[in-house]
């Protein structure tokens, strides 16, 4: 089985999303670049992102922050999100060879099925094929994710391939046992290898490294 991660892998939302989140931090009184929100908080569940922004700050967010920052960037998607670069064609190689697919986001199910329905990818996963770090007790870098993805998909860790762009994800992945591929393209390449990764530049490359 191949298990993609869903923001910067198959949905180009990384960018998008953290522009929103440092325009929320910034009127919140946590002045937040885009660089900044990337590398402090991409790659976390949202209950993180609050906690961590919440002891930077010294006192807790407004009422409603996390609810308005999830609408911002609802819109904010629907006006500017695109899929990766070769991603539907990777996603249809990997069926067409036979193995199945699912999609581990640390996003919630609601936001998945959003990002993937405005990008035409929704089709490509089965309705049981989307899980979400908000189903387990930990989320990435704990391999909780995808081993409940596996268990639900009746696959065996071993036998499972990650697609990941972030050093947690892939993190997560080899401490599941699973076989961790980072792309790379608008990630930090030399984080992914020292997490354990495998490299891929372009998702067109997919099927190569699988060997289908």
């Amino acid at each position: 089985m191949v298990i993609f991660d869903c923001d910067g892998v198959l949905v180009d939302s990384e960018v998008i999303s953290n522009t929103v989140l440092a325009r929320a931090l910034t009127a919140e009184g946590l002045p937040t670049t885009l660089a900044q929100g990337r590398r402090e908080y991409q790659g976390l569940l949202l209950s993180e992102v609050v906690e961590r922004a919440q002891q930077t700050l010294g006192r807790e967010l407004a009422d409603g922050w996390a609810e308005r920052f999830e609408r911002d960037r609802a819109e904010a998607f629907r006006r500017e999100l695109k899929a990766v670069a070769g991603a539907p064609g990777a996603v249809q190689l990997v069926k067409d060879a036979g193995i199945p697919v699912c999609v581990a986001s640390q996003g919630s199910l609601q936001k998945t099925q959003l990002t993937l329905g405005l990008t035409g990818l929704r089709s490509l996963f089965s309705a049981d094929a989307l899980f979400s770090g908000q189903l387990v007790p930990r989320g990435k870098p704990h391999p909780d994710l995808f081993l409940h993805a596996a268990a639900t998909m009746g696959a065996t860790p071993s036998r499972c391939v990650v697609v990941e762009d972030t050093a947690s994800g892939v993190t997560a992945a080899v401490a599941a046992g699973m076989r961790a591929i980072g792309y790379a393209a608008d990630s930090d390449e030399a984080a992914l290898r020292r997490s354990g990764a495998e490299i891929l530049s372009r998702l067109v490359g997919l099927a190569e490294m699988l060997a289908i």
